[in-house]
């Protein structure tokens, strides 16, 4: 294991026995300053978004590397460490997956949105390392299938200095904020990564993103899109394997669109692609007759609170539109002059929302406990309340003047 960021000549050695995991965590336990902590899964090879490898580097203890798989439950090192700062390098995509086994942590640093934050450019983990370290960090297994066993070297080597970096890292991306003004900004953009709720376990409505779906024309052929998704989510998370894996999201459209007649025609449909399109060609087409003989039709877009396309608002809502439009360019003004990306200061669909309905009377205050409602963290009221409201009195007036013209 090691204590240091260097590469290490040693082969790296894999936790994956309860013994060496309770080892491990007094050692974790003894060890000075924050953790940094990283987690690699198999998307695109597996259904689960589990963790096949978690790595953590914590100085004068070193780097550890984990199986999940073998080792279980980490109960025991979220209780030695989960009042300590965890570093992650784009938190939200490895919290859950930890969470699945036991650790959460309560008090985070973000390397990756404090990048944002601090205005850099570009904020993957290889830039920003070389960027502010001098160190070049190679990404060539970034998407490898990390539920291979055993692992190889070459990964093992790519994960540990994912995180052995990581301390070092932090303190740099904390001197930029801290310059810039931005520190409390990056701490509350921290706390609510914590708080944003889990994904969930169902994917629900997900065949409406279905790649290609918007080319189906008809509703039987939109239900049989919907059969087949539905079937292929269902087998992959049986056998644990990506969706995408056993019958591609084209080959699925292909099938809606040319509605085959039995089971032969189906085969016979050189469109309809994958490694498990013949072997289950069953499966298929009973999805296929189950379309078929839908008597309700499906539509691509669901029936909650969404709210109807930008593009549509100057037809649907020609108010809202120039409210939306006001608001877009005094906050693309703002985003620039505090070097902070306009998504963080205030996300696109809370701007969105205030502008198709906002509050009555449209004050900065009314404005403020409006967004407040819709998740925007009290900088982001502070910053943009007042921005939005002069917007929108921007736009009324151009409205009023656009009539007065017209008439």
């Amino acid at each position: 294991m090691n204590s240091s960021p260097q590469a290490d000549t040693q082969p790296h050695h894999v936790i994956a026995t309860r013994e060496e995991y309770l080892d491990a965590v007094a050692r974790i336990a003894s060890g000075t300053g924050p953790i940094a902590v990283d987690a690699e899964r198999a998307s695109g090879y597996r259904f689960s978004q589990r963790a096949y490898l978690i790595q953590l580097f914590r100085r004068d203890a070193g780097t550890f590397l984990f199986d999940p798989p073998a080792v279980g439950s980490f109960s025991e090192l979220n209780d030695a460490i989960s009042g300590e700062e965890w570093i992650f390098h784009a938190a939200s995509q490895d919290l859950d997956c930890l969470r699945e086994v036991g650790l959460d942590p309560t008090r985070i640093f973000d390397t990756e949105l404090g990048a944002r934050l601090a205005g850099l450019p570009r904020v993957g983990l290889g830039t920003v390392v070389e960027s502010l370290l001098g160190i070049h960090l190679a990404k060539e297994h970034s998407a490898a299938d990390w539920s291979t066993r055993p692992l190889p070297e070459s990964w093992l080597v790519y994960a540990a200095l994912d995180v052995e970096l990581l301390v070092d890292l932090r303190e740099a991306v904390g001197r930029l904020l801290d310059d810039a003004g931005k520190g409390a900004i990056a701490e509350q953009e921290f706390a609510n990564v914590l708080t944003q709720e889990h994904r969930p376990s169902s994917r629900g409505e997900g065949w409406r993103r279905l790649s290609g779906a918007h080319s189906i024309r008809g509703g039987r052929n939109l239900a049989v899109a919907k059969e087949l998704w539905e079937a292929r989510d269902r087998y992959a998370r049986e056998i644990d394997t990506a969706p995408g894996r056993l019958v591609p999201d084209a080959a699925l459209v292909a099938a809606a669109k040319a509605m085959p007649s039995s089971k032969a025609e189906l085969a016979a449909l050189k469109e309809f692609t994958g490694r498990a399109s013949r072997s289950e060609l069953g499966r298929w087409w009973e999805a296929i007759e189950a379309g078929r003989a839908a008597e309700q039709f499906p539509t691509l877009r669901g029936n909650g609170d969404s709210l109807p396309p930008p593009r549509s608002w100057s037809d649907r809502n020609p108010e809202a539109d120039l409210r939306l439009k006001a608001a877009k360019s005094a906050m693309a003004e703002a985003s620039e002059e505090m070097a902070i990306p306009v998504e963080n200061l205030l996300t696109p669909e809370a701007l969105r929302r205030i502008s198709w309905s906002p509050p009555q009377p449209a004050g900065a205050s009314e404005i403020g406990a409006a967004l407040l409602a819709l998740g925007a963290r009290p900088w982001q009221i502070d910053v943009t309340a007042q921005i939005i409201e002069r917007a929108f009195v921007e736009a009324s007036q151009d409205n009023e003047n656009d009539e007065e013209s017209a008439s």
